[in-house]
Order: structure tokens, then C-alpha cells, then sequence
């Protein structure tokens, strides 16, 4: 007797639906090792970019510590400052100079702020008394004329030789310049009048005045406002928040993707298995 295929024997289940729940079965193994390891992969990324993040910021809090320590040190002198074969290794380090302002090569870097006002660097060159170098010092700050921002307040640069007390600073930092730099700006004649600049390369400064000047470093006056300036220099800006805020979105998305596959891979399937055997009862 041929059987009839559309009505099969009694206990025997087609061969269709067998080999369809083998297929279901294998997929969902397959897809349940496919979302483990890409969640391993990806939680072990994340966790791994969290702790380099806060390894930089023990990297930044390591050099804030050591910026302090040197600005607690003795001031170098004179003598001692000329010596230095490398002053860039005693960065931030107070320092006492002696020498003539050289007021004619006055500059004033624009857009600069201190405490979220905008106004000029003031910056003079200063030859050391015994010697034929040049150091560029920071002198401080002054707001800027909002009406007009060629009109600068007045300055005060004693004549003779003075004493000047500061930090041993880098070169003034450059602000974003779009386009080629612009000339300076001459401010009209009179007291206080300066060139103004966005930015100052102590390199083509030393061509363009022919002076013996220092280009490795600076000296940021330091001490109580005076001569028309003031002096609250703004800390360096080491970015420490800004690499506990991407440690923490590292170790947030870590933690996410542990709860969507403990969610997805776990949970949800079983409580689609639960209501799944309450409606079969049903």
C-alpha cells in the first residue's frame, strides 16, 4: 500500500517540521554565540579604553604635581638662569632677572583672556644686565577697549634697570588663525600704544628686530598687579576632566552592553518560554 503524503501515519511527524526545528535550533545556538562573542569583544574594548583613559589622566595629575613642585622651588638668579644649558627643563621654575625694558618692541597679543575677559597679552623684551641675551617676558594682562580695540589702556615700562621676578613659561601659545597671519596692527601714537598681534613667533620676532633674543623660552611675571596690568595667569590647561569624562562614557557603555546581553540572551527568551507554556495550558 503507497502511503497517502498528505495524510501521514499516526505518530509520525513530517519530515518538513523536523527539519525545520533542527534549523530554528541551530540558528538560535548560532545567533547566541555570535551576540556572546561580540559582546566580549566589545565589553573588553570599552573597558580597555576606560583604563587607558584614566591611565592618561594619572599621566596629566602626575605632571600638575610636578608643575607645582617647581613653582615652590627657590627663585633661580641671574647667573644661574644664563648658565642653563636647557632651560626648558626647569619649566616653571621662579626666577629672578635684572636687565633694561626695551619698550619700543612692545606687543600685544589680542583675543587673551583672564577671568573670562577679553583683553591683550602685553609682552616686552628684556636685556639682561651683564649680558648680551634677550628674554621675552609676559608682562600681564589689560582689557581690551571694546569700541575700539586699538585703543590701549597705558602701560607703565619703568626706565633703568628693574627686577623682575617670574616663571620660566614656554613661548606664548598660539591661538587659531584661519587664513595667513595678519600684520601687525599698529595702535595710534601716544601712551601705551603698541603693535597688536594675534600671535607671536619668537623666531621671525628675532629676525623682524634683529635683537638677541631667547626663542626656547619665556618669563611670565609673576606678583600682584601693577603698572597698569594684572597678573592672575590662568593654570595650564592639562584636560584631566576631559579624560575622566571619556573614562566614564567607556565604562557606561561597557556596562550597557552587559545589560542588553544579559537582557536579550537571557531574560527575554525566558520570559518568552513562560508565556509560551501559560498559553499551551490555556
Amino acid at each position: 500500500m503507497t502511503p497517502d503524503p498528505l495524510n501521514p501515519p499516526p505518530g509520525r511527524a513530517p519530515d518538513t517540521a523536523s527539519s525545520r526545528q533542527r534549523s530554528d535550533r541551530g540558528w538560535t545556538w548560532a545567533r547566541f554565540w555570535l551576540m556572546t562573542i561580540a559582546a566580549l569583544v566589545t565589553v573588553s574594548s570599552t573597558i580597555s579604553l576606560g583604563r587607558w583613559q584614566l591611565s592618561r589622566a594619572a599621566q596629566k595629575e602626575a605632571l600638575q604635581a610636578e608643575i607645582d613642585g617647581q613653582k615652590l622651588k627657590p627663585p633661580l638668579e641671574q647667573a644661574d638662569f644664563l648658565a642653563l644649558e636647557r632651560p626648558a627643563e626647569m619649566l616653571h621654575r621662579p626666577v629672578h632677572l635684572r636687565g633694561l625694558w626695551l619698550s619700543a618692541q612692545s606687543v600685544y597679543l589680542d583675543n587673551r583672556q583672564m577671568h573670562g575677559v577679553p583683553g591683550f597679552y602685553v609682552l616686552t623684551p628684556l636685556a639682561l644686565e651683564g649680558s648680551n641675551q634677550t628674554v621675552m617676558v609676559q608682562r600681564g594682562w589689560i582689557q581690551r577697549n571694546f569700541n575700539d580695540r586699538t585703543q590701549l589702556s597705558a602701560v607703565e615700562t619703568p626706565a633703568g634697570l628693574v627686577d623682575v621676578t617670574g616663571l620660566i613659561e614656554p613661548p606664548p601659545g598660539h591661538l587659531l588663525e584661519l587664513g595667513k597671519p595678519a600684520a601687525p596692527a599698529s595702535a595710534p601714537a601716544g601712551e601705551g600704544s603698541s603693535p597688536i598681534r594675534q600671535n607671536l613667533d619668537l623666531e621671525g620676532f628675532r629676525a623682524e628686530t634683529q635683537l638677541p633674543l631667547r626663542t626656547d623660552v619665556s618669563l611670565q611675571q609673576t606678583g600682584p598687579a601693577s603698572e597698569g596690568l594684572q597678573r592672575d595667569w590662568p593654570a595650564p590647561a592639562l584636560g584631566l576632566e576631559k579624560h575622566y569624562g571619556y573614562a566614564f562614557q567607556w565604562f557606561g557603555l561597557s556596562a550597557l552592553v552587559v545589560i542588553l546581553y544579559v537582557w536579550f540572551q537571557f531574560i527575554a527568551p525566558l520570559r518568552r518560554s513562560r508565556r509560551a507554556r501559560r498559553d499551551a495550558v490555556r
